[in-house]
């Protein structure tokens, strides 16, 4: 096989896999937006809690960078954060000036809940599958979000 036809079939791959990959990602955003009618929180406002659940305290612009948000609308969805008991503003003892956001009890409460009902949707997705397999697909899946991560 020509060196023109190889990068011919990867092309057609590379194409394949995008295309399932938003597919996936379009199935997973819709069962998320499912579990979430149960809550009194919108897709955004789930989103900003996981970041507040993975990276911990963070001020309003730094979300606003890690959601692609304008910093206003950043601080209109954690105002109604706040008043749904989600999250709280606390002032840095060191510098008044800067505000950290604060994940809430029941903000922990939600994540916990939405997290352990997407893993049991997946596992369930997954039944058919072999440990092997699932041990292998964990693996490309670390190694792709490692080189986008970097890129």
């Amino acid at each position: 096989m020509s060196h023109e036809n190889s990068r011919k079939i990867e092309q057609d791959i590379v194409a394949i896999v995008e295309k399932d990959l938003r597919y996936i990602s379009g199935i997973i955003k819709q069962k998320g937006r499912e579990m979430l009618t149960h809550y009194k929180i919108t897709p955004p406002q789930f989103i900003a809690l996981q970041w507040l659940f993975e990276e911990g305290d963070m001020t309003i612009g730094e979300l606003s960078n890690r959601m692609f948000l304008a910093c206003s609308t950043t601080t209109d969805l954690v105002d109604r954060m706040e008043k749904n008991h989600l999250v709280q503003r606390v002032k840095d003892p060191h510098d008044r000036r800067v505000v950290q956001i604060h994940m809430l009890q029941e903000g922990k409460r939600i994540i916990d809940e939405v997290i352990k009902k997407r893993q049991l949707y997946l596992e369930e997705v997954l039944k058919d599958f072999s440990t092997e397999e699932i041990k292998f697909f964990q693996r490309c899946l670390e190694k792709l979000h490692h080189e986008m991560r970097d890129s």
